[in-house]
């Protein structure tokens, strides 16, 4: 298939996406800004979509985007990268590299899967600052030496979930809001999906749930702390910022 979108407009997202990944990453901002910044690259990402054509998008050819994890073992994002591939209309799966390291690789259309990796950037980046600053607060002094590792675990777990629900819920907003306009994006963009991906003939194993021990008070605490971040996008206007938290 060929590339139909249009290449100025996708160079245009692509270019926003950077300006901001500079500027909420690289400069170390706060979760609130780095997710008000995701939430403005989802309504930028509806607009691109919506300025395409029912031929233009089932001509569209899918391509592959890597996000590297750097790390061995399991991290939090694990737990909501599903909800961020379902936030962009993509698909994803987990590799690992030659020496174990686990990346997480999206694949759908060109501006989705930008949108996927910049949001898995924003969110790993989120949680390490949230739970940097959870370690600093009366409820984790609490905790006894040998509690803080379920400690941290908790508070991740419980963020990483709070935030995956509601990526679900602006999702679905979305899509309706999409509806109203008389454009079935979300099928029409599943099916040119389903039909590349197919292609890949991948031989994924599903991956098994398992039960986890965890502390109430730290799950609560991230789910809190998830529940609060800016990620709110609206077609038309400015998400609106949380409160500072205290603590």
């Amino acid at each position: 298939m060929n590339q139909t979108f249009d290449p100025v407009a996708l160079d245009k997202l692509k270019s926003r996406i950077q300006a901001l990944r500079a500027k909420t990453i690289a400069n170390g901002c706060t979760e609130d800004e780095a997710l008000s910044a995701a939430a403005k690259v989802a309504e930028l990402l509806d607009r691109h979509d919506l300025s395409l054509s029912d031929v233009e998008l089932k001509a569209s050819s899918c391509e592959r985007k890597v996000y590297e994890t750097r790390r061995k073992k399991r991290i939090p994002l694990d737990d909501c990268i599903g909800a961020i591939a379902q936030f962009c209309d993509c698909r994803v799966w987990r590799e690992k590299n030659a020496a174990g390291e686990t990346s997480y690789v999206f694949f759908g259309l060109s501006a989705d899967i930008e949108v996927a990796h910049y949001l898995a950037e924003l969110i790993d980046g989120a949680v390490r600052a949230e739970l940097g600053r959870f370690k600093t607060s009366v409820d984790y002094a609490r905790f006894r030496h040998q509690e803080r590792h379920l400690a941290n675990a908790s508070f991740a777990l419980g963020m990483v979930t709070s935030i995956a629900r509601r990526l679900v819920a602006i999702k679905a907003g979305r899509d309706q809001a999409n509806e109203r306009n008389g454009r079935g994006l979300v099928v029409l963009k599943t099916s040119v999906v389903d039909a590349e991906f197919d292609k890949l003939d991948l031989n994924l194993r599903a991956q098994r749930s398992t039960s986890r021990m965890v502390s109430k008070v730290a799950y609560e605490a991230g789910g809190a702390a998830g529940a609060i971040l800016a990620i709110n996008p609206g077609l038309g206007g400015t998400p609106p910022r949380s409160n500072p938290k205290s603590g």
